[in-house]
C-alpha cells in the first residue's frame, strides 16, 4: 500500500510572505486574492479550494500556503490539506512532520483529529500527506476521499487541498471534481502558453469550477515581485 519515501535533503521552508513580510505588496496581492475568490461566488460558499498548476516548480504549494493563512487571518478555521502524495512539501513549508496524514486517513489506518497538525497561525490546521502510497489517485478517487471532504466541510470554514501538477498525473483532475473551485498556478516566463491551456482544458473536461489563474513570479520593478490573481470567469 506504501511506497519507501527517498531520502530529501531539503530542509529550508517554502517562502511565506504571509510571515516573512507582514507589510510587503505581496502580502496585499494575497489579500486581493482571497477577496476575490469571497466575490466569485457571493450566493455559494466555497469551502473547498483547489490549487494545481500544469507542471512541478511553477509556486502552486507556495501559493495554497499563503492563501490559507490569509483566509485565516479573516477570522476563518482554515485547514491546508497536502494531497500532493508523490511529491509532498506542506511538512517542509510548516516544519511539521509528514506523517501521520492524509494517507492514513484514506486506508482508515487513522481519524481526522488524529493527523491534524496545528500551525503558528492563528485558525490554521494541516493535514500532512502522510506516508507515501502506491496508489495515490485510487485513494483520491475513492469513496473515503468523499466522506473526507464532507467531514472536513462541517469542522473547517475553508478548506485549501494543494494537488500534484494536472498535467503529469491524474490526480488533480480526480480531486478537482470534487472541490468546490480550482485554483491554477501559472509561472510568468516559465509557463509555457500552450502547456497552461492543457492544464485549464483538463480542468474543464473534468467538470472542474476554476476560479481563476494565479501568475505567479511576476517582475513589477527591479527587485520586486508580485503575485496577480486574474479571474477566469471575466
Amino acid at each position: 500500500m506504501f511506497k519507501k519515501r527517498k531520502k530529501n535533503t531539503q530542509t529550508a521552508s517554502r517562502k511565506l510572505v504571509t510571515r516573512d513580510a507582514p507589510k510587503s505588496i505581496t502580502l496585499e496581492q494575497f489579500r486581493i486574492i482571497r477577496e476575490n475568490i469571497n466575490f466569485l461566488s457571493p450566493d455559494k460558499k466555497l469551502k473547498t479550494l483547489l490549487f494545481t498548476s500544469s507542471f512541478s516548480g511553477e509556486g502552486k504549494s507556495t501559493m495554497a500556503a499563503n492563501v490559507a493563512i490569509v483566509f485565516a487571518q479573516a477570522g476563518k478555521r482554515v485547514l491546508l490539506v497536502d494531497a500532493d502524495m508523490r511529491k509532498p512539501t506542506t511538512h517542509y513549508t510548516f516544519k511539521s512532520t509528514i506523517s501521520p496524514g492524509l494517507s492514513h486517513l484514506l486506508t482508515k489506518r487513522r481519524a481526522l483529529d488524529e493527523v491534524i497538525k496545528r500551525t503558528h497561525f492563528k485558525g490554521l490546521e494541516l493535514v500532512t500527506c502522510g506516508k507515501m502510497p502506491i496508489n495515490p489517485a485510487e485513494l483520491l478517487s475513492s469513496k473515503v476521499m468523499d466522506d473526507l471532504i464532507v467531514e472536513m466541510k462541517s469542522k473547517y470554514d475553508i478548506i485549501v487541498i494543494d494537488a500534484p501538477p494536472i498535467l503529469l498525473v491524474a490526480d488533480a483532475q480526480i480531486l478537482s471534481n470534487k472541490c468546490d473551485g480550482t485554483i491554477l498556478v501559472v509561472s510568468s516566463g516559465a509557463t509555457e502558453k500552450n502547456n497552461a491551456k492543457r492544464a485549464k482544458g483538463l480542468l474543464e473536461n473534468s467538470k472542474a469550477n476554476v476560479l481563476g489563474v494565479i501568475l505567479n513570479n511576476y517582475k513589477l520593478e527591479k527587485g520586486h515581485y508580485y503575485y496577480n490573481y486574474n479571474s477566469a470567469k471575466e
